[in-house]
């Protein structure tokens, strides 16, 4: 484990060398609560195997272990983090040996106005560490969420579910590259009948509401991915 833990670091670190080179780099998700948050994940201790979702304020605002009743999940979603700050901490995530992991990020990426294909590359990357470091866990790739455009605050302005669909489909790709679940919330759960995330399950048009969260987790469960 530990030479392949090496290897993922190094691994991340010619990455960010060939990114420095090509693509321009959102470092805007090392605020305050993203550093205190870290923290606080490494003084955590979970029961060994755990589930892990990981993601943005949208996943860290999830009851995961209310939903999911006797699952051994945890929880590693921080709020306003971006694909750049889930492949920043990443290792985090590799030390605690997960059984699985879901992934959802990308919505933060899009509302800073990274292009599409920046936010599949660092999927790619994503998937590639984990793949590398833990060959036994099983990674799912979660399409980000339908938006409820006529809610959206003006901060949300460079967000649209037409961008979510292009990169929806990007992480399908990055999905059958690795082998590894894509689960279409965006489709089979979240957008209505006017392609618009339900309004009964988001309080402003990009966050969840606890219907959302159930409808979620009753997807996860009647699909059998936990």
């Amino acid at each position: 484990m530990i030479q392949k833990m090496v290897l993922v670091l190094s691994m991340m670190a010619t990455l960010g060398e060939a990114v420095a080179q090509t693509e321009p780099v959102d470092s805007s998700y090392a605020n305050n609560y993203y550093v205190e948050r870290t923290k606080f994940f490494d003084q955590l201790h979970p029961a060994p195997r755990p589930i892990v979702f990981l993601g943005n304020s949208i996943t860290e605002a999830g009851p995961w272990s209310e939903v999911l009743p006797g699952i051994n999940v945890i929880n590693r979603g921080i709020s306003g983090d971006n694909s750049w700050g889930v492949l920043n901490r990443l290792n985090q995530v590799i030390d605690v040996k997960p059984a699985k992991i879901f992934l959802l990020i990308g919505v933060n990426d899009l509302k800073r106005g990274v292009p599409v294909e920046y936010i599949v590359k660092n999927y790619d990357r994503i998937a590639a560490a984990i793949k590398t470091a833990l060959p036994k866990t099983k990674l799912h790739l979660q399409s980000v969420l339908p938006v409820h455009e006529p809610m959206l605050a003006n901060i949300y302005a460079k967000i649209s579910n037409e961008k979510i669909k292009q990169l929806n489909e990007g992480l399908k790709q990055v999905a059958a590259r690795y082998n590894v679940p894509f689960i279409d919330l965006y489709n089979q759960v979240f957008v209505d009948e006017k392609g618009q995330m339900r309004r009964e399950y988001t309080t402003d048009g990009l966050h969840c509401k606890p219907a959302g969260y159930l409808a979620w987790s009753d997807y996860l469960k009647k699909k059998k991915y936990l």
